[in-house]
């Protein structure tokens, strides 16, 4: 037998209703904010990655999955979805096409070639949404608004925002350097990756799930400490808009993205109930990242959720609740009647009712067995004596009643019992 491939999981049927649960109301939730839905290709140019997420980062240095496609280009399955989203903006010129900032959602897999742990995989499933073309503070906190109101409306009252800044190519350099001063005394004391960071890119030390939470990590001067004029006005103008929403946030002084497009604000929604500090949604302002991938220098914003994670988060609730039907009904025909329970069938589906049909001639108490594991709520049996009459015998699954109704009104009765 041929196995899926370590790292890619199939969603059966039972947790796929659950999936798109959570996708109908992320996209909901973003089409009301004024996001419109972007899909981009799995597959981009390795350099892309190379240029927006940074060389010296893990996803491109070991994560990656890259390979030589038939022609020899240099190619990879993407590993997180902002790179190809302003690659699709350049490419398009969707800054001259559309009023700025464009505002943009997507959902889909990634893969990251990583050691496979709860909550994450090679293969993983994202939601994330851009708006590129404005450096408005508002639109910072518009983001996180959003995020915010997706989180509560899956029931994610839990979460706790984790809201910093993470300066900009002004300010940064500065306190890069200082940084680097305070930790190089314990370079011993750093894992081997830090040891390479701290050459590299010495801010992802500080959230290093091996040295994160280290004395001398923890003691390290912060960004907000460093911060340029502009920097602290922009931090100062994000806390504002949130403060007058109610959003409440924790200023977070060690908050460092992974990645190396990041620009003033980071934020992290991040819940404890799945291992500590475990981060569910996070993002941040990038606005280098438009003219990094050749297009003109327009600022961006944007987040992305892992669905694995809210999935773990969500499945006491979902186990708490009767699961979402697959189908409403079960339909069945005896004898002379199957003729007419095979129409009925598809007359109550082009009303809309989700409804299956009982194969293989079962007896009545296998069809209801059958039914009742379906999670179906009904059961419609039509045989000889049903179709002489005209009518259908309909079995309430909940309560275990039972009536007979006429065949012609059928689909309208039952449609305002579904309702």
């Amino acid at each position: 037998m041929v196995n899926a491939l370590r790292g890619m999981v199939d969603i059966l049927p039972e947790e796929a209703h659950k999936w798109q649960w959570l996708e109908a109301v992320f996209r909901e939730t973003a089409i009301r904010f004024g996001y419109g839905e972007i899909r981009t290709p799995l597959l981009e140019h390795v350099e892309l990655f190379v240029r927006s997420v940074g060389d010296t980062t893990d996803i491109v240095q070991k994560e990656m999955y890259m390979f030589d496609d038939r022609g020899g280009r240099t190619v990879a399955l993407r590993p997180e979805g902002t790179a190809g989203v302003v690659r699709a903006f350049v490419e398009h010129k969707l800054y001259g096409r559309a009023s700025l900032p464009l505002k943009l959602f997507y959902m889909g897999p990634m893969f990251r070639y990583e050691r496979p742990q709860s909550g994450r995989q090679r293969q993983f499933h994202q939601f994330g949404v851009e708006a590129l073309g404005s450096d408005d503070p508002m639109l910072d906190a518009e983001i996180i608004a959003l995020a915010w109101t997706f989180l509560q409306s899956i029931g994610l009252e839990t979460v706790e925002l984790h809201l910093g800044s993470i300066g900009c190519p002004v300010c940064r350099p500065r306190y890069r350097e200082r940084l680097i001063d305070h930790l190089l005394p314990h370079r011993d004391e750093l894992c081997e990756d830090c040891r390479r960071r701290l050459e590299t890119n010495p801010l992802r030390i500080l959230d290093c799930k091996i040295d994160g939470d280290k004395p001398f990590v923890q003691s390290a001067p912060t960004m907000l400490e460093y911060l340029c004029e502009d920097c602290q006005s922009h931090f100062h103008r994000v806390r504002s808009a949130l403060d007058a929403l109610g959003i409440p946030y924790i200023i977070d002084p060690h908050l460092a993205r992974g990645l190396d497009y990041y620009t003033k604000t980071v934020f992290e929604f991040i819940d404890t109930r799945i291992g500590a500090k475990s981060t569910v949604l996070a993002g941040g302002r990038y606005n280098g990242l438009v003219k990094e991938v050749g297009g003109p220098d327009l600022p961006g914003i944007g987040f992305a959720a892992g669905v694995e994670r809210l999935m773990l988060l969500l499945k006491s609730n979902f186990d708490a609740s009767p699961s979402e039907r697959m189908i409403d009904v079960v339909v069945s025909g005896f004898g002379g009647g199957q003729t007419m329970a095979w129409k009925l069938l598809f007359d109550l589906r082009a009303a809309g009712v989700r409804s299956d049909w009982s194969y293989d001639q079962k007896k009545i108490k296998a069809v209801l067995r059958d039914a009742d594991r379906a999670g179906a709520r009904y059961v419609v049996l039509v045989g000889d004596d049903e179709a002489a009459r005209g009518e259908v015998t309909l079995k309430d699954l909940k309560n275990g009643e039972q009536q007979s109704l006429s065949y012609d009104h059928f689909v309208e009765h039952l449609k305002s019992l579904l309702s």
